[in-house]
């Protein structure tokens, strides 16, 4: 009997040490996920690593060409814009979430983008709308500077108002099947262009 309970509590002992290293991995990660997230492929690290810029653009990196209106002009547009690039978009914010674990982020809960969707309308359908990202470096950067960030404070702060946003340009090509301009009338499409501003880099409420 003596025996079996020392096993028990080695096998006790030796789960709580495996929780407990498992614990501080992930605490780790969190603060230190790589730009490259977790990435399979050199197509991956570099879409990653367009995710996670923090470099903020430079007066000349603004494509002064962007409007909300024309990047959410119908007709296929995956070429239309350039990644190298930023952009300036005002307009309605209809929704702030945080957006879902992926991969860029170390697949972390504790490391998620904030989706904020965009439009010229504050009746706009999804199919009218472009989504503008938040991200957890450039959140962390926001409070290093004694702002907030959260999903929590840009919803109450952001949703319902006219903005004007900054950031660098993205195509998000993981979700080109769900948007209008690459594929068109498709039940369930969720927003107008798989172009992005990501990361959002500054924001100004308007009105």
């Amino acid at each position: 009997m003596g025996l079996l309970m020392v096993r028990r509590n080695r096998i006790a002992l030796t789960f709580l040490i495996l929780l407990a290293v498992i614990a501080a991995g992930l605490f780790v990660l969190c603060r230190h996920c790589p730009e490259t997230g977790i990435a399979f492929s050199g197509k991956r690290r570099n879409f990653y690593r367009l995710k996670n810029r923090t470099a903020l653009p430079q007066l000349t990196d603004f494509d002064q060409n962007i409007t909300l209106e024309r990047i959410q002009a119908p007709g296929e547009d995956s070429t239309r814009w350039s990644t190298t690039r930023a952009a300036r978009l005002d307009g309605y914010v209809l929704a702030v979430g945080a957006a879902g674990v992926e991969l860029a982020n170390c697949y972390l809960p504790c490391s998620r983008d904030t989706h904020i969707n965009l439009a010229l309308q504050p009746n706009a359908t999804a199919r009218e709308q472009v989504v503008l990202e938040v991200t957890p470096r450039m959140r962390s950067r926001a409070r290093e500077q004694g702002h907030d960030w959260s999903d929590e404070a840009l919803r109450r702060e952001l949703t319902g108002h006219w903005v004007h946003f900054e950031g660098w340009l993205l195509f998000d090509w993981i979700h080109a099947a769900e948007s209008e301009n690459t594929a068109p009338r498709v039940p369930g499409n969720w927003r107008a262009t798989a172009w992005e501003i990501h990361p959002v880099t500054s924001f100004q409420v308007i009105r």
